[in-house]
C-alpha cells in the first residue's frame, strides 16, 4: 500500500492554519476530541473514509485519530479536494491521505481502491462510492467490516437500495438523516456554499436573475431561500406534488423544468437524481444561461448530450466552460457539472459541519459499541446523539432554553387532563 497520494508536501503548513481556522468554529467536535482522546474508544480500529478534503472534514480525522483510531482518507469527489489540508493530514498528523484536486475517474478510484487496502474495519463514506466499490470489488475484505456510516443523502439512498436487494453486507448508519444534519447541514451549509460557489465562479450579481433550482428538499430548500435572499427571482422545479406545494406556500414560482428553461438565467440542480437537465432543456435556454450541480454525483445535467449539441466548448473562466452552439448561443457549465460548493469554493462553513461531524464520530462510536445487536441494514441516528449534539450545539453558542416543570410532564403524559 501507497502511504499517501498528494498534489504537494510543501502545502502543508497552509492547510494547518486552516485546518485551526476552522476548529475555531467547530466546538462540539472539539468536545469530543478531548473526550476521545480520554477514553480511547476506537483503539485500534481501522477505518477507511472517502469524503470531501476539506479543513472540517480533517478535523474529524483529527478527533478520530485522538480517540485511537487507524485512519486513511480519500477523496469522495474529483474536484473536492483542498490540496493544503490533504498536505497538512500527512505531513503533521501522520494521516494518510489518497486525493489531489482535479484527479481523472481513474486516479479517484485508484486512490479509493488503495483506502480499501487498509482493510478497514469501519468505513466512513460521502456518497457511498467507498462502500458499493468494497462490495463489487474487494468482498475478500467485507468478513472483517464492523459496520459503516454514511454521510450525505444520496449514499443512503443507494445503501438502502442496496439493504432492499439484500446486497448490504454490513450495518451502515445514515448520518445524514440525523436531524441535526440535514436540517442545518443540507439547509444552511447547502444554500450559502452554493451561492458562494456561484459567486467564485462568475462574480455575477443574482438581483434582478432568475433563478432556477431543480429539486426542494432540504438542499433546495436552502438554496431558494438564499438566492432569494440576494434578491433573485426564484423558480422552482419539483416532481413530488406535496413538496411542489410546500414551495408555492413558500411563495416560490413553481413549474417544470421545460417552462424554466426558456426564462432562467441560473439553473442549479439538488435533486440526487440523473439528466434534471437534459437535450430538451438547452436547446430553449437563453444565450449565456449558467447551469450548475450541487447534488453529490456530475448526473443532474447531461452534458454529453450538451457536447454532442455543441460545435465547441471553451474555458472562459475557472471553473466555467462555454458550450458554443450553432445557433450562436453559449450556454455554460459551471465546475464540470460537479459539486459547485466544493468546485469553486471551500464547501460548507465550519460552523454547520460542526453538527454533521459530530453525528459521523458519535454514529461511528455508536455501531462499534452496539456490534453485537445490529443487523445488515441502514439504521438512524438515534434520538438521543441527535438532541444531545443540539444541547451542545446551543451550549457553545450560549444560547439557554426552558425545562418543563414536573407538572407539566405530568399533563403531557396524561389522558385525563381536558378542556
Amino acid at each position: 500500500m501507497e502511504k499517501y497520494h498528494i498534489k504537494d508536501i510543501g502545502l502543508a503548513e497552509g492547510g494547518r492554519r486552516r485546518m485551526d481556522w476552522a476548529a475555531r468554529e467547530m466546538p462540539v467536535l472539539s468536545s469530543l476530541e478531548e473526550r476521545f482522546r480520554k477514553e480511547r474508544p476506537f483503539e485500534g480500529i481501522r477505518m477507511s473514509c472517502c469524503m470531501h478534503v476539506t479543513t472540517e472534514t480533517a478535523n474529524l480525522m483529527r478527533a478520530l485519530q485522538a480517540g485511537g483510531a487507524d485512519v486513511v482518507l480519500t477523496a469522495s469527489n474529483p474536484l473536492s479536494t483542498q490540496d493544503d489540508v490533504a498536505a497538512a493530514l500527512v505531513a503533521q498528523y501522520e494521516i494518510p491521505v489518497f486525493a489531489i484536486k482535479g484527479e481523472d475517474d481513474q486516479t479517484y478510484y485508484k486512490n479509493l481502491r488503495a483506502a480499501l487496502d487498509h482493510k478497514p474495519q469501519v468505513t466512513m463514506d460521502d456518497g457511498a462510492d467507498l462502500v458499493s466499490t468494497l462490495h463489487r470489488e474487494r468482498r475478500d475484505l467485507l468478513p472483517g467490516v464492523i459496520a459503516g456510516t454514511e454521510e450525505t443523502t444520496t449514499g443512503v439512498i443507494r445503501l438502502r437500495a442496496m439493504a432492499a436487494d439484500g446486497m448490504l453486507e454490513f450495518p451502515v448508519m445514515a448520518v445524514n438523516d440525523a436531524m441535526t444534519k440535514h436540517f442545518f447541514d443540507n439547509r444552511y451549509g447547502t444554500g450559502q456554499s452554493t451561492v458562494d460557489g456561484l459567486i467564485r465562479a462568475t462574480n455575477i450579481l443574482l438581483a434582478g436573475k432568475t433563478f432556477v433550482v431543480a429539486g426542494y428538499g432540504w438542499c433546495g430548500r436552502g438554496l431558494a431561500m438564499r438566492a432569494r435572499g440576494m434578491g433573485a427571482n426564484v423558480i422552482v422545479t419539483e416532481v413530488d406534488p406535496m413538496v411542489a406545494l410546500e414551495a408555492v406556500m413558500d411563495g416560490y414560482r413553481v413549474m417544470p423544468m421545460q417552462e424554466a428553461a426558456p426564462i432562467g438565467d441560473v439553473f442549479i440542480t439538488v435533486t440526487g437524481d440523473l439528466n434534471v437537465v437534459d437535450k430538451r432543456h438547452f436547446e430553449v435556454m437563453k444565450d449565456g444561461a449558467l447551469v450548475g450541480n450541487s447534488g453529490h454525483f456530475n448526473v443532474e445535467i447531461n452534458i454529453p448530450a450538451l457536447e454532442a449539441m455543441a460545435e465547441g466548448k471553451r474555458l472562459v473562466r475557472p471553473f466555467v466552460e462555454a458550450y458554443d452552439l450553432p445557433d450562436g448561443r453559449s450556454i455554460h457549465i459551471l465546475g464540470d457539472g460537479r459539486l459547485l460548493n466544493l468546485a469553486a469554493a471551500e464547501g460548507h462553513p465550519a460552523s454547520v459541519m460542526d453538527m454533521s461531524f459530530a453525528n459521523q464520530a458519535l454514529g461511528a462510536e455508536y455501531m462499534l459499541k452496539n456490534a453485537d445487536k445490529l443487523q445488515k441494514r441502514v439504521y438512524n441516528v438515534p434520538e438521543e446523539i441527535d438532541r444531545e449534539i443540539a444541547r451542545l450545539k446551543l451550549q457553545s453558542m450560549g444560547v439557554q432554553i426552558d425545562t418543563l416543570t414536573e407538572e407539566q410532564v405530568k399533563y403531557l403524559n396524561s389522558w385525563e387532563e381536558g378542556t
